[in-house]
């Protein structure tokens, strides 16, 4: 049995303190080349994949065009000790706890792969289900969020879920629910539920305006509720603390809502927010080395980046403090991008030999897949303004080196790595078998309908050496250690457990380098049409 003190942290890949140094987070540097480069690898199919994995993570009574069929109804009576519908929603990982802080990044990371790349998803035929991922969480939220000032942030207890080894179809673990409110404050909590409540809003505009008003009056609720009742919320909610504490404060998520916001309804106040509370709230303050569910200042600061760069193609008019504020923003951000480049005179990111972004041990593949997402944005955004070069200590850098690191992030991801193993369960010929997932490691309820007890799944079916009964496609694990090394056995839950955060920005990165790849073999049959007729 994995105790809480050891899955409970390392799974979750936050176990380390994060800490901020102004203009600088310092970690190894090490310059290590890239992957090696080998190409061919069919990203719409990773497309496909990905999407489907948040179906095998869904909570709740699932809908009559669920596509894994090995998954069944599951938390039917969640919130009713409550006296509140807490049915719905997604499990983070592995175990069947709802925690609503990575949930939420989950949705708003799904909505901004959505905004930007809305249209490669369509392309390849899979907009809809990205829309109804993001659908299944949003949903879940307006439910969550009961009062102007109360939003219920947890279905489940860490602690007791963990002790238990049961498919969600089973589970007889506490669903106790938990909640932040005016007495009891989650600013980081509440404002990433703004965020991607904001976020999907702009998603749905055009398709559904009647359910992208709905989320923004919950989104400027939240936000406001957030900003005005600080505190961390997992010193409210202590069953939080162990899981998914908020190390790197509120004040990244503040200032992430207020961007999202603005970017969705274009009001003036929650521009000037950013600009205000830039340096109180540490966007123009801090410069990072990573981006996850926890610390998002890299992504704030990038989306701050991105107003700069369309103040020249719409209509918008930067003031004199809008602007020198933005650019202290924008500063922060080169130096996030710089640092995955190894390209800063002191303060970059870490590789393995094989050439991924390496953070930390524990599941280190949700920093290499939000840094590839990331980095696909800001390439795209320099080239939309004339392929800008970004000015980095150790020289300058340009939109095709930005891409060229973020596929090639992608590529080792889809195994392009020393182990010549695919970390997209479900894509390639070889994969992880054992991955550390409750529901995918035990009989389907459909075939094996009779009651599996919580020892009895450790005995039964964790503690089994052969593959899981179920493929949980789309999932991205853990991932390798320092070394490139991977150990696919199921109780190895650093690197076997998956998250939905590792796989939603790769959903984006996936979307658009499927579009790059399609547009080049148009352009090579063109160019083939065009020598022939010669």
């Amino acid at each position: 049995m994995v105790t809480r003190s050891t899955e409970g942290n390392a799974a979750k890949g936050e176990i380390f303190a994060v800490i901020l140094v102004p203009f600088a987070l310092i970690l190894l540097n090490a310059v290590v080349p890239a992957g090696s480069g080998v190409s061919g690898f069919d990203y719409g199919e990773a497309l496909s994949k990905s999407l489907l994995y948040f179906e095998a993570q869904r909570s709740g009574h699932l809908p009559y065009n669920q596509r894994v069929a090995w998954r069944g109804h599951s938390g039917l009576l969640d919130g009713i000790e409550q006296g509140v519908d807490l049915v719905g929603g997604y499990y983070d990982a592995g175990d069947n706890v709802k925690f609503g802080l990575p949930m939420a990044f989950t949705i708003t990371m799904l909505s901004w792969s959505v905004v930007e790349y809305g249209g490669a998803m369509a392309a390849a035929g899979e907009l809809e289900h990205a829309m109804e991922a993001i659908k299944w969480g949003t949903d879940y939220f307006i439910k969550a969020h009961t009062h102007p000032n109360v939003l219920w942030v947890q279905v489940g207890d860490g602690d007791t879920d963990h002790y238990c080894w049961q498919r969600p179809e089973d589970m007889t673990t506490s669903r106790q629910a938990f909640k932040v409110d005016a007495e009891n404050p989650g600013s980081d909590v509440a404002a990433e539920t703004a965020a991607a409540m904001a976020a999907a809003a702009i998603v749905f505009k055009q398709s559904n305006p009647h359910y992208s008003h709905l989320l923004l009056h919950h989104a400027q609720q939240l936000f406001e509720f957030g900003d005005k009742y600080r505190g961390r919320y997992h010193e409210s909610v202590a069953e939080a603390a162990g899981y998914y504490p908020s190390r790197s404060g509120y004040g990244d998520e503040l200032l992430w809502a207020a961007l999202w916001l603005y970017r969705a309804t274009g009001r003036a106040e929650y521009l000037d927010y950013v600009v205000e509370k830039a340096y109180e709230l540490g966007g123009a303050a801090w410069a990072v080395a990573e981006f996850s569910w926890d610390i998002k200042y890299a992504g704030v600061q990038i989306l701050a980046s991105k107003l700069l760069m369309d103040e020249g193609r719409r209509e918008l008019r930067l003031q004199g403090k809008e602007k020198s504020t933005l650019e202290q923003y924008k500063s922060n951000a080169d130096h996030f991008l710089c640092a995955c480049l190894s390209m800063n005179s002191g303060s970059n990111v870490a590789r393995t030999p094989g050439g991924l972004l390496f953070v930390r041990p524990w599941n280190n593949l949700q920093y290499a897949a939000g840094a590839a997402f990331l980095l696909a944005v800001v390439s795209d955004g320099l080239a939309a303004s004339g392929g800008r070069a970004l000015l980095c200590s150790r020289g300058p850098v340009g939109p095709r080196d930005l891409m060229g690191l973020a596929r090639g992030q992608a590529d080792y991801i889809l195994g392009d790595n020393p182990m010549g193993l695919s970390y997209l369960v479900g894509f390639g010929p070889r994969f992880p078998r054992r991955v550390h997932h409750r529901a995918a490691s035990t009989a389907p309820h459909k075939e094996e309908k009779g009651f599996i007890g919580c020892a009895q799944g450790y005995d039964a079916w964790f503690g089994r050496r052969g593959p899981n009964p179920n493929v949980v496609a789309g999932a991205i694990v853990g991932g390798p250690d320092g070394g490139d090394a991977f150990e696919d056995r199921r109780g190895n839950y650093m690197q076997t457990e998956a998250c939905t955060y590792n796989t939603a920005p790769m959903v984006g990165v996936f979307a658009r380098l499927r579009n790059e790849t399609t547009e080049s073999r148009r352009k090579r049959r063109r160019a083939t049409r065009g020598g022939m007729s010669a």
